[in-house]
């Protein structure tokens, strides 16, 4: 009997809260900012907020931080609850911060006539200068002590549109010497005149995010909010503002977020890479975004095992990228048919084969569970086969085709190497071969024994299609810790593109829900670039970690 997996520090604090009655149902959110794609850290966030309440019941609202119209749109806004439905969750509401600007206006005015906020017209750089260092307190700005009516009247001023972006903002008044820099006074409405991608011109003032963030939890009733490490600094401002404001008491837990190698995770230099056109938009392939990954043809399932795998932390760690990829092959290698690609093609022709054409029989899946079923797979006397799989002149322990060598072509025969064609320039362009006739796949009556296997491609039947073979990103594990310019450690090698590969015919009806293992090169999908008389398949990975190897 397997041992039960022991639970996270979060499922030990819910446990807890829900055996002593602190509440009686769970209620967490996912809240991204439509400001870009997620990518495979929102996956591990996604997966964690909504399974707890897979788990222990409850539910788990959608929530998009929509507080900064400048950078927003509702293309991000749809990707991203497409990414979600994608990995196999559900929210019970959709909901936006900018559903509640009503309230969070009137809780910034509750503030105000507590004393505990006021309006400053400080420079940015006189903010800056008074905000003061770790080790030395602030000083008060000269208009910390405005009285409560002054204050109320240029707020609501500010919010009729009277004064220009940066004239003016609202800030908390806490205290400057706190050892927590969060805590001198933090800003939490200013003033951007531009248009809300929900909420049009209606607002010219807009909360800040951490103003936002817990007023809004409170709204919702969210007992545990959750979030990345970075946002450990900030959970003392977003008690405090509960607190003060005298509301639903929701609690923040942080967690170790995913650092990945090979790879970045900015939002904001994701945007670069996509901006810059260092790769082809978003969903490019070579992105961490999760529609990069889905595109890349990873699979749900090896996503969320993959966010299972490595767990929730407490501290931060570096995550191989070779995790990801052994996870999605694994899930791959039980649900992927097999099929014939020839990536590099040399001729082979069967000197005594006179068959015509014959229709053999392939196993699409032998790891599968229910056994995969067969195909039919056309074979003829011209063939297309690897170029790296024939050598004049062969190395030790060859058990490929050479002179006078045989091999088996899978599915089909045994051939023996009779002789080879070579060009003006030395190039050998085609390979004789005669067959064995007793030698049939799954009807072999002629006794020999043969070491190497090889896949084909009938000449007469065979399809072509364009080949991206995807490789990592970055050519550091760190980019983002590397001297420089982390785009100067860009992979040239990121993508290679073979414009005409030879695929057996079945290949003609892949879809875009398909998965396939070109045998003995990797695990492919089609590209949404596909076309009727052009077909795009995409490497999602090789069969092995041969990047390791490569460095």
């Amino acid at each position: 009997m397997s041992e039960e997996k022991s639970l996270n520090f979060i499922e030990e604090i819910i446990e807890n809260d829900l055996n002593n009655g602190k509440y009686e149902t769970l209620v967490t959110r996912f809240p991204p900012e439509p400001n870009g794609y997620l990518h495979i850290g929102h996956a591990k966030a996604i997966c964690l907020n909504f399974g707890l309440t897979q788990k222990y019941g409850g539910y788990t609202n959608l929530r998009f931080d929509d507080t900064n119209p400048v950078t927003e749109k509702t293309e991000y806004v749809n990707s991203q609850q497409e990414d979600i439905k994608w990995l196999g969750f559900n929210w019970k509401n959709e909901l936006y911060a900018s559903d509640y600007f009503d309230e969070l206006y009137s809780f910034a005015i509750k503030l105000i006539e507590k004393g505990l906020a006021y309006v400053d017209e400080s420079s940015a750089d006189e903010i800056a200068a008074l905000k003061g260092t770790p080790t030395e307190p602030g000083q008060d700005s000269q208009y910390r002590n405005r009285s409560i009516e002054e204050n109320l009247d240029i707020f609501t001023r500010m919010k009729n549109g009277e004064f220009a972006d940066g004239a003016y903002i609202l800030r908390a008044k806490i205290d400057m010497a706190s050892p927590n820099m969060l805590m001198r006074d933090p800003i939490i409405y200013r003033i951007k005149h531009a248009e809300h991608h929900r909420t049009g011109n209606k607002w010219c003032i807009y909360p800040m995010y951490d103003f936002a963030h817990g007023q809004s939890d409170s709204i919702e009733n969210i007992t545990h909010s959750i979030c990345t490490l970075e946002y450990v600094s900030h959970r003392e401002l977003y008690d405090w503002f509960i607190e003060k404001l005298e509301i639903f008491p929701s609690k923040q837990y942080e967690f170790a977020r995913l650092n990945l190698t090979s790879t970045v995770m900015s939002k904001r230099k994701l945007l670069q890479l996509v901006n810059e056109n260092l790769v082809n938009g978003w969903d490019d392939p070579r992105m961490p975004t999760i529609s990069g990954l889905r595109r890349r043809g990873f699979t749900p399932k090896s996503v969320r095992e993959f966010c299972d795998r490595i767990g929730i932390a407490k501290r931060e760690n570096l995550i191989e990228l070779s995790l990801l990829e052994f996870c999605i092959r694994e899930d791959l290698n039980k649900s992927a048919n097999r099929v014939m690609a020839v990536l590099d093609p040399i001729k082979l022709v069967i000197t005594n084969y006179e068959k015509g054409t014959e229709n053999l029989i392939g196993e699409n899946n032998p790891e599968a569970e229910d056994g995969g079923g067969t195909r039919i797979i056309p074979f003829s006397n011209e063939l297309w086969i690897e170029r790296e799989d024939f050598m004049e002149v062969p190395a030790k322990k060859w058990f490929r085709l050479a002179p006078g060598t045989m091999v088996r072509l899978k599915f089909a025969y045994i051939v023996k190497c009779e002789d080879f064609v070579k060009d003006e320039n030395g190039n050998v362009t085609e390979i004789h071969c005669t067959y064995i006739p007793e030698s049939k796949s799954g009807n072999d009556t002629s006794g020999i024994n043969v070491k190497g296997t090889i896949h084909w491609v009938s000449a007469q039947h065979a399809k072509t299609a364009e080949i991206r073979l995807y490789d990592r990103l970055f050519t550091s594990e760190t980019p983002d810790a590397e001297e420089g310019d982390f785009k100067d450690y860009l992979n040239p090698e990121s993508l290679t593109v073979l414009p005409s590969v030879y695929i057996e015919p079945a290949l003609a009806d892949a879809d875009l829900d398909g998965r396939y293992q070109f045998i003995r090169k990797g695990y492919f999908c089609l590209d949404r670039d596909s076309t009727a008389d052009k077909l795009v398949f995409n490497r999602t990975v090789t069969l092995k970690d041969t990047f390791k190897k490569a460095k």
